[in-house]
């Protein structure tokens, strides 16, 4: 880390002085292996980023009782450092999206709180598991892709992300990586199907 700092010096200092002024959010997965700032090319400062299990945004749920750790950092992102552009981010081999396809017969720790997250993707599961003539890595990577575009709905779920995206001052995309290949692909909006883009 010393001599990326060092390399990094005066990017680190302006960005200690001035504070961050990134437009581009990224909602990951914790998995080690899917580092979106290594993916991106990006710089220290340039991207804003919230990593959770299986890169799950959920709906716009306020209450008095949760904590909620995403749809904090949504807020901070959007409203206080204006953010223009939020990239939901899966990736392949997700072991998230694996336990919401095989669930596992007794939770790893008595607060289960990994089941409880992934009850999310209970009913996107189903519908995955349902379709005839799929291989097990073929629903699995559909399940990936579905999970991207439930995650970018579920967005707009939250009024304030709504009311920016329809004015323009916000854009919401999908994006999907391949650990094993490298592969980056795009969510179009238009057909709402992935694309391998070149990079």
């Amino acid at each position: 880390m010393k001599g990326h700092y060092n390399d990094e010096q005066q990017r680190y200092y302006d960005l200690a002085e001035k504070g961050q002024t990134p437009d581009t959010m990224i909602v990951a997965c914790c998995d080690s292996r899917s580092a979106p700032e290594t993916i991106f090319g990006t710089k220290p400062g340039e991207l804003f980023v919230v990593r959770n299990v299986a890169n799950l945004v959920p709906p716009f749920f306020p209450d008095d009782e949760g904590q909620h750790g995403t749809s904090a950092a949504l807020e901070f992102g959007i409203l206080a450092l204006k953010i223009k552009n939020i990239i939901v981010l899966g990736h392949g081999r997700c072991g998230g999206i694996n336990a919401a396809l095989n669930p596992l017969k007794e939770p790893l720790a008595p607060g289960d709180f990994i089941g409880k997250w992934l009850d999310m993707l209970k009913p996107a599961a189903k519908e995955t598991n349902g379709i005839a003539g799929l291989d097990d890595k073929e629903r699995q990577t559909y399940l990936e892709h579905l999970s991207v575009k439930n995650s970018i709905q579920n967005l707009r779920s939250f009024p304030y992300i709504m009311a920016l995206e329809k004015t323009g001052d916000l854009n919401l995309h999908g994006a999907w990586f391949d650990i094993k290949t490298g592969e980056l692909m795009i969510l179009d909006n238009n057909n709402h199907n992935f694309q391998k883009i070149e990079y």
